[in-house]
């Protein structure tokens, strides 16, 4: 992977997976059963690693690369919450310091799980969490790890498509959640080296579909940071998808679709109660685009991820 933009293979996807072995947990795909006792589609449960959502996977991976000199500097990044703490999280197990820039505007539910795992935080305007954590690694030598404009991170993130290959033999879709598009970039690197019949569809909010509107156009858009803040969303409000991720969206992902925000309200209550799991809103994206039939299953096998769990108590009530 030395070439920034060079795709991620199966093979750095494999080795990613050894890594990460003994601090990421191979999640299970549940059934999402509805009230008529139907299964439209399986679950795949991110939720569940040790820091609430997937992003722990890329940041143990890109810990785990570090040299000697890099641990001894430390860590950067950026995240409005999930990989905030994953960050933190990976850090804390290699025993390297961590440093984490926040948005202003992140729940304060990943804020705290953040400094539960012992990382610095820095809060700043969302506009300028980039900018301060490259001026961090910059004054104090800190080693940067991208929430999701990285091949070690997608490489890490792409270990959830290998187990659900391995986990789910008559595969037909998968459904991911985007944000910056680390999720999406390693899931379909692994799905289409492995299973290239299988359709691999991207969802983003309508509120913060910068990646839907530049798949329209071919080329990679840019949304202000003012309109991907509207959504409840709050793990999906980057205002677009990173250098590297926009190569491998579009190599090798079939489609970008977009849900509403009362979409994805109700899907959070239906995944809770359909497949006994919790979801934020972010990760009830993919679940949203299946229900309300964003996505052409045709009879099909699908699996939705369910990216994170971190959602604030008050708000799982009201939509449960």
């Amino acid at each position: 992977m030395s070439d920034s933009r060079a795709l991620v293979s199966v093979d750095d996807i494999r080795a990613a997976a050894e890594r990460i072995a003994a601090t990421c947990l191979r999640t299970p795909v549940v059934p999402l059963v509805t009230a008529d006792g139907t299964v439209p589609f399986l679950v795949k449960a991110e939720g569940l690693q040790a820091t609430g959502a997937f992003k722990l996977r890329g940041a143990t991976n890109a810990i785990a690369l570090l040299d000697d000199d890099q641990r001894r500097a430390g860590v950067v990044s950026h995240s409005s919450g999930n990989h905030a703490q994953a960050v933190a999280y990976a850090a804390k197990v290699a025993g390297v310091h961590a440093t984490i820039v926040i948005p202003e505007n992140a729940p304060d539910v990943k804020v705290d799980a953040t400094a539960r795992w012992g990382a610095e935080i820095v809060r700043v305007p969302p506009e300028e969490r980039l900018q301060r954590a490259e001026q961090i690694a910059s004054d104090t030598g800190a080693e940067l790890i991208p929430p999701y404009d990285d091949a070690r991170v997608i490489a890490g993130q792409g270990t959830v498509g290998l187990e659900i290959v391995e986990q789910v033999a008559d595969l037909d879709v998968v459904v991911v959640p985007v944000s910056g598009g680390g999720l999406v970039s390693g899931i379909a690197a692994a799905v289409k080296a492995l299973r290239p019949d299988v359709r691999v569809i991207a969802v983003e909010p309508e509120l913060a579909g910068d990646l839907a509107e530049g798949w329209a156009a071919g080329e990679r858009r840019v949304w202000p940071v003012a309109d991907t803040q509207r959504t409840v969303a709050d793990g999906l409000r980057t205002d677009s998808v990173g250098l590297l991720n926009w190569d491998h969206i579009a190599a090798f992902v079939d489609d970008v679709v977009t849900v509403s925000e009362d979409e994805i309200l109700t899907a959070v209550g239906t995944v809770v109660r359909g497949a006994r799991l919790v979801v934020e809103a972010s990760g009830a994206v993919a679940a949203a685009a299946l229900l309300h039939d964003r996505v052409e299953v045709g009879g099909g096998v699908a699996v939705a991820i369910a990216s994170g769990a971190n959602i604030d108590p008050e708000v799982l009530a009201r939509l449960v």
